[in-house]
């Protein structure tokens, strides 16, 4: 039997956001009930019994736009088809400007456990600026809804560096889901990719970003905050109460394997990374015509030494960093010897440190942790 996980991707909005670039459609709402019987196909397609399913994780697009039935649909025949540990970790991602009580209670009842809830902000004028469809009044009402019908394990994602923010602002977003008791924080710098409507409204001159010191003094002050007030900075993006972290993820940084199902979804198993077609017409129709295999790339074979490449670069991610003995027992080999020239530039530079049989960031690391993870690339 082996643990594994599995996400889904559901790729449907009822808007963009003007910073993403994330694979998801607005206006193709006709193809839902297509997609949904394909991914169905796909599950089945792929099912095997000695896989042991211990996290679930379904992302957009906006999940929470699609009829609650299709969710529902899909996490039965996963079960139909896996071996669901009946604990299972099942999380979904949730747009407040598509949630309501009924469909919340729909989530409740249908076994997920965990909500992730896109906030970015607490100013709704910068909500309006990066294309959001809610407001803050109507995330505190999902937050109300959430916990009535029965969610505890709730995560929110905030942004910094976001165009006409302040300090001030974090300082107010933080405040309040911190007197909302969220048990998980998530808090991600905002990265202006190529082809969004935001990289457009950027280098037009429409809106104007903090510059990269006030942006870092965002980050800074949202971790000292945070943990003043007794999360835990488990990721470098993420801060959780006890037994709140993310296990999909936290698999997903120990190098575990996962299955994806649904367009541009990724996988990782036996040592091979694939994904499938960006596009959702030729998705739903190499199902229809029994010809799954022509949605899948395989991106990388890997070799022992590339897994020891993504296995020091993922464990930087975390807080407490590599731990020297778990990289022995996996790979046979010692850490150290292995990366002796690159660890060694880096604790010149001051980018790591090694402390307790753990190699992790510093604080210096935490600022320039692309650098770091460069190295093992």
């Amino acid at each position: 039997m082996k643990n594994i996980g599995i996400y889904i991707h559901i790729p449907f909005c009822k808007q963009k956001c003007n910073y993403c670039d994330f694979t998801s459609f607005c206006n193709k709402d006709d193809l839902i009930k297509d997609y949904i019987e394909c991914l169905k196909e796909e599950i089945i397609s792929r099912s095997n019994l000695d896989y042991h399913i211990n996290t679930i994780y379904i992302g957009g697009g906006t999940p929470s736009y699609i009829k609650s039935k299709y969710i529902e649909e899909i996490l039965l025949e996963i079960e139909h088809n896996f071996d669901l540990d009946k604990n299972a970790e099942i999380s979904m991602e949730l747009n407040p400007g598509t949630a309501t009580k009924k469909n919340l209670d729909d989530y409740f009842q249908m076994g997920i456990n965990r909500l992730s809830i896109g906030l970015q902000s607490a100013n709704d004028d910068i909500l309006k600026l990066i294309g959001r469809i809610h407001n803050y009044k109507e995330f505190e009402r999902t937050i109300k809804y959430a916990r009535e019908v029965g969610f505890r394990n709730i995560n929110v994602d905030t942004m910094i560096g976001l165009p006409s923010q302040n300090i001030y602002d974090v300082e107010k977003t933080l405040i309040n889901l911190i007197n909302l008791e969220i048990p998980h924080i998530s808090v991600y710098s905002l990265i202006i990719e190529p082809n969004t409507k935001l990289e457009k409204m950027v280098n037009k001159k429409e809106v104007e970003l903090p510059d990269e010191e006030m942006e870092r003094y965002m980050y800074w002050y949202a971790k000292r905050k945070l943990e003043e007030s007794g999360y835990l900075h488990y990721e470098i993006s993420n801060f959780a109460k006890v037994d709140r972290r993310c296990k999909h993820n936290i698999d997903c940084w120990n190098q575990n394997e996962y299955l994806g199902f649904g367009v541009s979804s990724a996988s990782y198993e036996n040592k091979v990374r694939y994904v499938n077609t960006s596009s959702i017409e030729d998705y739903i129709n190499n199902i229809k015509n029994k010809q799954n295999f022509k949605n899948v790339r395989i991106e990388e074979k890997q070799t022992k030494k590339m897994m020891m490449n993504e296995y020091m670069m993922l464990g930087l991610r975390k807080i407490n960093g590599v731990n020297l003995n778990a990289f022995q027992i996996k790979f046979g080999e010692n850490a150290i010897d292995v990366f002796n020239k690159k660890i060694t530039k880096l604790l010149e530079e001051n980018l790591v440190q090694l402390n307790s049989g753990n190699i992790r960031l510093t604080n210096k690391g935490l600022d320039l942790a692309n650098i770091v993870w460069e190295e093992f690339v």
